[in-house]
């Protein structure tokens, strides 16, 4: 929808000036009157030239959110108009996809529109735990005070993240880096070994043999190696996108050995941490808990919550049906049960989101202790291998020559 400035007085005289969403400019003319302004001129707003090229344009990150949810609560509080908090912060985000959608934000509200509605309408950048926290702060007259308790929410759900991939980044760059060698000691060390030994003559040990035999394959087949490695992560993002695909796999997750007790405290943490803002805020409990339930991150833990939600819309507490999906711990159902009875359930769930933190804490150095000495014996007996079945044949040749 085309976009207007406009110029004129209000019912007090004041002169004022803005920008309006309109199909056409006489529309746009009588939107100001049922507002209350008198425009003197009212002109289309030149449309920005942008250039996009898939994959890299930025998108809104966490950080952004962050910064923006931040400044705006300081500008609120300081008694700024709601516009032109919009106006500041979208004029200087160095992010220039966030600092259109704001532009667009500030329009939908100079036209008339809620700021939770003009949010609702830019997903992507703004969640539904974003827009409904703001519903609740607009009707409540706390608006500053929501997105203060957002800001806390988003850095300490960046925090969570970063946790997690730390703990899971440094073993894979390491196997990675591992395979990554022993491919260039198969298709290029290998064969000038095989070329000393083919002179020498003799039979080779069996070791040596299978190593050799092992890099013949790989010079002539690589290509169904690196193949079939793509198609296995295509077709397990495809299976992924499937209902059962999720069920499947996010169950396996929670149920493996050393990660799927992360996994399960990284879930818990979530949880009751989005659900203690959100209760906090003013949300309803049904809402808050479809709200929990979208941003989950693990499908088993997704439907687990969907299952409380129905079991507390036919009138039970929340503590019952969360025991009865065999998901959450027995500690976190009893808490839950006890805030509830208290009439505290967000503090409590704010509670255990902080316990659950230094559980992940825990789980993560946990994780790392034991994977690094797993990780070196594997690469060890590896390239060790590797190694005395290439020189075995010397060994051989130096005895024979002795």
């Amino acid at each position: 929808m085309p976009v207007f400035k406009w110029a004129g007085k209000n019912r007090a005289g004041q002169s004022q000036k803005g920008a309006i969403e309109a199909p056409d400019k006489k529309a746009a003319f009588a939107s100001l009157r049922r507002q209350g302004i008198a425009a003197t001129s009212v002109r289309a707003r030149p449309q920005d030239i942008e250039l996009k090229i898939p994959g890299l344009s930025p998108g809104v990150k966490e950080k952004d959110l962050v910064t923006f949810t931040r400044q705006f609560a300081t500008m609120i509080d300081a008694g700024l108009p709601l516009v032109q908090c919009l106006e500041i912060l979208g004029g200087q985000t160095d992010n220039k996809t966030f600092g259109n959608i704001i532009k667009k934000v500030q329009a939908d509200v100079e036209g008339g529109s809620t700021f939770a509605d003009a949010l609702k309408k830019h997903p992507k950048a703004f969640p539904d735990l974003y827009c409904n926290m703001v519903a609740a702060g607009e009707a409540g007259g706390i608006l500053d005070t929501i997105l203060n308790r957002l800001a806390t929410y988003i850095e300490k759900s960046m925090n969570l993240k970063k946790k997690v991939k730390s703990a899971m980044t440094y073993p894979i760059v390491i196997l990675l880096v591992a395979f990554g060698v022993v491919a260039l000691l198969l298709i290029f060390v290998i064969p000038t070994f095989e070329k000393m030994f083919t002179d020498f003559g003799g039979v080779l040990p069996a070791p040596t043999r299978l190593i050799i035999d092992l890099s013949q394959w790989m010079q002539r087949f690589w290509w169904v190696v690196v193949g079939g490695v793509t198609l296995a992560v295509i077709a397990m993002k495809r299976f992924r996108k499937t209902e059962q695909g999720l069920r499947l796999t996010d169950g396996l997750a929670l149920r493996l050995p050393v990660v799927g007790i992360l996994v399960r405290k990284v879930a818990v943490a979530k949880f009751s941490r989005t659900l203690s803002t959100l209760i906090s805020s003013g949300v309803p409990i049904l809402e808050g808990l479809d709200i929990v339930a979208k941003t989950a991150g693990n499908k088993v833990v997704e439907l687990a919550i969907l299952q409380t939600r129905a079991a507390i819309a036919e009138g039970k507490t929340i503590a019952e049906p969360l025991a009865q999906t065999k998901v959450f711990p027995p500690m976190v159902v009893q808490m839950i049960g006890v805030g509830e009875s208290a009439g505290a359930l967000d503090s409590m769930l704010s509670k255990i989101a902080d316990f659950y933190d230094e559980e992940v804490d825990q789980a993560v150095d946990t994780l790392s202790a034991l994977l690094e000495p797993f990780i070196m014996v594997f690469l060890g007996v590896v390239i060790g291998y590797i190694v005395v079945a290439m020189y075995l044949p010397v060994f051989k040749l130096a005895g024979t020559i002795g």
